[in-house]
């Protein structure tokens, strides 16, 4: 049994957060207008409060003490006195317990009451009311964490941008509707551990694991009620602790243990982070922990109203990151993660936000200007969502150089282009090239382009082909939340269908989907389970269904369209792994000649041609030829990829460069085995709504060897 000190010796600033020295531990925490701070320690057999210590020093902001004798599992807490002046920004009450910002662990669960909020719920003066319950037995507690890992040989994976294929991917949904996995396991990196994941990732051709918030994240008290939750864990509650849910040794090891075996298969691992935004909402919202040690410096406040947040990410609340404590606390959270954990890279939710100052987004702002400089953090994989719903929040291509953006260009062309959308082709040849148009500045290269079909937020791929509108009722929202336009259609009839021509049409336009997709230059993603047709049954939302709505359904890979689906993304990755000019990592222009008379570049119309301006112009075109050309190493690699979005096939004269054009495959039918084809002359025969690639090899004597329809 500890033998607690009657007070805190003065201790240091730093590091902040709770650390344990093998004889005590120092706590350290940021306010720059509390006027006081204490430490409250709490009995583990109990949710009691047994000690509380006024922290005895305030060094450059930072409050501070060292508590003789604490150990790793220590429970505590914040309480912080100051002045509650709403209409200043202020809002310190020390009837609410807080959590530790640098906290790396977390014990116990949040129960939601009026008493977690710092304002008399339902009072007639609203929040500039301060409420005096305490909040503590409703609170989780702050635990004293020191982390020991066996990493052996562990090394990152470091796959180039050129070779990388994302899958993102809910780390409970993977694994909800695994029956090869025991209950208590399913939903946790435990299961994820287990070599029937790694298998399949490594079969289908997957380098990098995108795994959506794993950060403890909470769920809203409006979702409670409502007998929801917050499944994906965009609402996060402690930046360096792993949800709990995820968990099943109750210790962080399970996330390592995750990523030391996929780094031994080669792939990489990446994190969704949430640093624009925290779960304490709006100023009508909780006071869990930033909001009581200092609001006005954790939060962006209305310049004209200090009593309200600033909401440019539509969550509530917006964290200041122009403030040098706060982008401190998101760069050292970004550290840990990557020294602690070894996670490979981060995809950062509304990454806008995080470059915006006072006077709106700016590419050279702080955070920005930290990361890229940072020895580690430079160095991995950082995915920018490139917007917020904030005044001038859409800055898609205007991320600093170090970044990749997710292109949400490449999802709308795509989609409206096999949809069979006019004015579509322009755009969607941009778009199979690395989306120039957006990114080519400052020598960024064709892998800044994050080309997606699907994410998390949206419709399944199944779905984009199922259905015209969104149908969002288990949400309980008035089927009024989610993208009002996914440019989807159900091909004649809404949902599921048991007719034989629907069911045709749309595993033809899911494929053609598939190969635009993965023959791209550009860094592609893949939704987990849209491989194997998986389906929110038209939900576009699904943030808040923890259930087999949002659960991967692995059955699906027994019926024999959807095995042969998932086959047929693994044959596309691997024409994509075996020829460099479909992943070529610079732009193209046509300015170099690759071999006589074959430009790095070329399109052509049906018949063979180059594209005239009329032809490019045409809004009704639903036809064209791409053809690449790259040299490495002495090596040469010539592809063409023919497209069309027509309901019926099309003849595609084949262009130069006289020789031997090998068929690769077709969409349409994927069946198709590889076939020689004669030359610039031959006709090769497209289906309906499909794309055809093949790939040159020169031949010193060709022969004709037939049309391939």
């Amino acid at each position: 049994m500890t033998s607690w000190s009657d007070a805190l010796l003065p201790g240091r600033p730093y590091p902040l957060g709770a650390t344990w020295d093998g004889n005590g531990v120092n706590f350290a925490v940021f306010s720059g207008h509390a006027q006081r701070i204490e430490l409250c320690i709490f009995d583990s057999s109990s949710r009691k409060e047994s000690h509380r210590y006024k922290l005895p020093e305030y060094t450059d902001e930072i409050w501070h003490g060292y508590l003789p004798g604490a150990r790793p599992g220590t429970l505590y807490g914040f309480r912080a006195f100051g002045n509650y002046e709403p209409m200043q920004g202020h809002r310190f009450n020390p009837h609410k317990l807080l959590l530790d910002p640098y906290a790396r662990g977390m014990a116990g669960r949040l129960t939601w009451t009026d008493a977690l909020f710092g304002y008399r719920i339902n009072a007639a003066r609203a929040d500039l009311t301060q409420d005096r319950r305490d909040s503590a037995p409703y609170m989780p507690r702050s635990v004293v964490c020191h982390h020991a890992f066996d990493w052996g040989d562990d090394k990152r994976p470091h796959v180039p941008w050129e070779d990388t294929v994302i899958m993102e991917a809910h780390p409970r949904g993977l694994s909800m509707l695994r029956s090869d996995i025991p209950f208590s396991k399913r939903g946790t990196f435990a299961a994820l551990c287990e070599n029937w994941f790694v298998s399949y990732l490594k079969n289908l051709g997957i380098t990098t694991l995108e795994l959506m918030p794993v950060q403890a994240f909470l769920t809203d008290r409006y979702l409670q009620d409502k007998g929801l939750v917050n499944y994906w864990g965009y609402n996060t509650l402690s930046f360096f602790v792993p949800h709990t849910g995820y968990i099943t040794s109750g210790s962080p090891s399970d996330l390592c243990t995750l990523v030391r075996i996929l780094h031994a298969a080669g792939i990489e691992v990446i994190m969704d982070v949430v640093y624009n935004h925290t779960a304490e909402g709006n100023e009508l919202g909780p006071t869990l922990c930033y909001r009581g040690l200092d609001n006005a410096s954790y939060y962006r406040l209305a310049p004209d109203n200090l009593r309200c947040c600033i909401n440019d990410t539509g969550c509530g609340n917006t964290l200041n990151l122009s403030h040098p404590r706060v982008l401190q606390m998101v760069i050292d959270s970004l550290r840990y993660w990557a020294e602690v954990f070894h996670i490979d890279g981060f995809r950062f939710d509304l990454c806008t936000t995080l470059g915006r100052e006072e006077y709106g987004f700016d590419p050279q702002s702080g955070f920005f200007d930290i990361l890229r400089q940072d020895p580690l953090l430079s160095s991995l994989k950082l995915i920018a969502e490139p917007w917020d719903p904030g005044p001038g929040g859409y800055q898609i291509g205007n991320h600093p150089p170090g970044f990749v953006e997710w292109n949400d260009s490449y999802r709308d062309t795509s989609r409206r282009f096999w949809r069979g959308d006019e004015g579509q082709r322009g755009l969607l040849a941009a778009r199979l090239t690395g989306s120039g148009d957006i990114f080519e500045r400052k020598g960024r290269r064709p892998w800044s382009s994050v080309n997606f079909l699907t994410a998390h937020d949206g419709f399944t791929l199944m779905d984009v082909v199922s259905f015209n509108e969104r149908h969002n009722e288990a949400n309980e929202e008035n089927n009024q939340d989610g993208h009002g336009e996914n440019y989807s259609t159900n091909w004649g009839e809404e949902g599921k269908s048991e007719d034989p021509g629907i069911l045709h049409v749309r595993d033809t336009v899911r494929r053609a989907m598939f190969a635009t997709l993965l023959l791209s230059q550009g860094t592609p993603m893949l939704l987990a389970g849209d491989e194997f047709g998986q389906t929110q049954n038209g939900n576009n939302n699904a943030y808040c269904q923890d259930s087999i709505l949002s659960w991967l359904n692995w059955s699906l890979l027994d019926i024999p369209s959807e095995l042969e689906m998932a086959k047929f993304v693994k044959r596309l990755l691997m024409a994509r792994q075996n020829h460099f000019s479909i992943k070529y990592g610079r732009y193209l222009h046509g300015h170099t000649e690759i071999s006589p008379g074959i430009t790095d570049i070329g399109w052509f119309s049906a018949d063979g041609t180059p594209m005239s301006v009329e032809e490019w112009e045409r809004p009704e075109g639903r036809t064209l030829a791409l053809r690449r050309a790259a040299s490495r190493q002495g090596k040469k690699d010539i592809t063409l990829l023919l497209l069309n979005a027509n309901a019926d096939p099309q003849l595609f004269t084949l262009p130069q460069p006289f020789g031997e054009w090998r068929f690769i495959l077709e969409s349409a039918h994927p069946e198709k085995e590889e076939t020689l084809v004669f030359s610039s002359l031959s006709e090769l025969q497209v289906s309906g709504r499909s794309l055809a690639m093949l790939a040159y090899r020169p031949s010193s004597t060709t022969t004709e060897v037939g049309e391939v329809s």
